[in-house]
C-alpha cells in the first residue's frame, strides 16, 4: 500500500543516481545517503528512484525492488516515493507497477516504451493500452513519461487526450517534449481539463522559461546536485521575483550548459562526477555502454560548479 495517499503533483521533485561499487554492485549505503541529501530539502515535494538518473535501463527488476524497497525504509515515512517503471513489453511494465504498490511507493513514472520508437506514434491504441495494462496492475496514481516527438517516442497531442481519457489515474506528465511552443500548449491545455492534468517539467536546460509557462512543478535529474537551487528558483517564480528567479537562474546556467551539452546521454553520468567533486558521494562508476568521463570533461564540471557558486557546504549559500 502506498505511504502516501494524498501526493501532490507539483513543485520540486528530484531524481535521484545510483551509486555503485567499482565491481557495478549497488553500493547501497552511499546511495541512501544521497536519497537523503535530496529528498529532505525543505519545498521538496516527492523523490523520483528507478528512474533515468538511476539507470534504470541497466538494473534488473530484483535491483529495482531493492531500489525501492530500501529508499522507502531511507525516507519513505517522510516524503511520497515515485517508482519509475521501464519496460519495452506491457506486462513486465504491468509487473513493475504491482511491484511498486507493494512495497509502498505513492506514485509511477511511466517510461514510453522503446519498442514503440518505429512507428507508434501512428497507432495510439497502443499508448492506451500500455496504460490500461499498467492501471489495470494498480491502484497507483501515474506520472506519463512524454519525449520529444523526434524521438519517436513521444505520444502525439491527441493521443496524450485520448489517453488522459482512457486511463483516469493518469495525474500528471513529464514534460520533456523538447519543443517550446507545444510544451505551453500542453500546460494551458492539460492543467484546465475538467479532470486536470498538471505538467512537471523536465526541461532543466532551460528550465526558468519552462517554469514561468505556468508549469506545476518539475521533475529533474538535475536535481540530484542542485535541489536546493531548483527550490528556489520554482518559489521565485512562483511568487512572482522575476529578478530573484533571474539572479538564481545565473547560478544554475553554467551547470545546465555542462550536464546537458552532447553526448546528452552522459547527463547523469555528470551528475555523478559533480558529487565525487562536492564531496557527496565517493565514486562515480556507471554501469556499460556509460562510460567514465574523460579528465578534460572532469574539469570542465568544477569550473561550472564554482560558476554555480556550488561548494561542499551547499548550493545556497548566497541564493538569498
Amino acid at each position: 500500500m502506498p505511504r502516501f495517499k494524498d501526493i501532490r503533483f507539483e513543485g520540486v521533485i528530484p531524481a535521484t543516481l545510483l551509486v555503485l561499487n567499482e565491481d557495478m554492485s549497488i553500493d547501497e549505503r552511499q546511495t541512501r545517503k544521497h536519497l537523503r541529501d535530496c529528498a529532505l530539502v525543505p519545498g521538496v515535494t516527492a523523490v523520483t528512484v528507478n528512474g533515468h538518473a538511476s539507470e534504470v535501463h541497466a538494473c534488473t527488476f530484483d535491483e529495482q525492488q531493492r531500489i525501492l524497497a530500501a529508499s522507502l525504509e531511507e525516507v519513505g515515512d517522510e516524503v511520497p516515493l515515485i517508482n519509475g517503471v521501464y519496460a519495452d513489453g506491457s506486462l513486465e511494465a504491468a509487473r513493475i507497477a504491482a511491484m511498486a504498490e507493494r512495497e509502498g511507493a505513492s506514485a509511477l513514472l511511466v517510461f514510453p516504451p522503446q519498442s514503440m520508437a518505429m512507428g507508434g506514434q501512428l497507432r495510439p491504441e497502443m499508448a492506451i493500452e500500455h496504460f490500461r495494462r499498467i492501471a489495470d496492475a494498480t491502484d497507483l496514481p501515474i506520472i506519463c513519461f512524454q519525449y520529444p516527438m523526434a524521438s519517436g517516442l513521444g505520444y502525439p497531442f491527441e493521443t496524450l487526450l485520448k489517453l488522459f481519457e482512457a486511463v483516469p489515474t493518469i495525474k500528471a506528465i513529464k514534460d520533456w517534449c523538447n519543443d517550446a511552443m507545444l510544451h505551453e500548449r500542453h500546460i494551458r491545455t492539460f492543467q484546465n481539463l475538467p479532470r486536470p492534468v498538471n505538467v512537471l517539467t523536465t526541461h532543466s536546460s532551460w528550465l526558468m522559461a519552462s517554469l514561468t509557462m505556468g508549469a506545476k512543478g518539475l521533475l529533474s535529474g538535475a536535481g540530484s546536485v542542485i535541489v536546493d537551487l531548483q527550490v528556489a528558483l520554482f518559489q521565485a517564480v512562483q511568487s512572482g521575483d522575476l529578478k530573484k528567479a533571474q539572479a538564481i537562474n545565473d547560478r544554475i546556467y553554467p551547470l545546465a550548459q555542462a550536464f546537458y551539452a552532447p553526448p546528452f546521454l552522459d547527463m547523469h553520468n555528470r551528475m555523478k562526477e559533480s558529487l565525487v567533486l562536492l564531496g557527496r558521494i565517493d565514486k562515480a562508476v556507471v554501469r556499460p555502454p556509460l562510460m567514465k568521463l574523460s579528465d578534460a570533461e572532469i574539469a570542465r564540471l568544477k569550473k561550472a560548479l564554482e560558476q554555480a557558486g556550488v561548494t561542499r557546504e551547499g548550493a545556497l549559500q548566497a541564493a538569498a
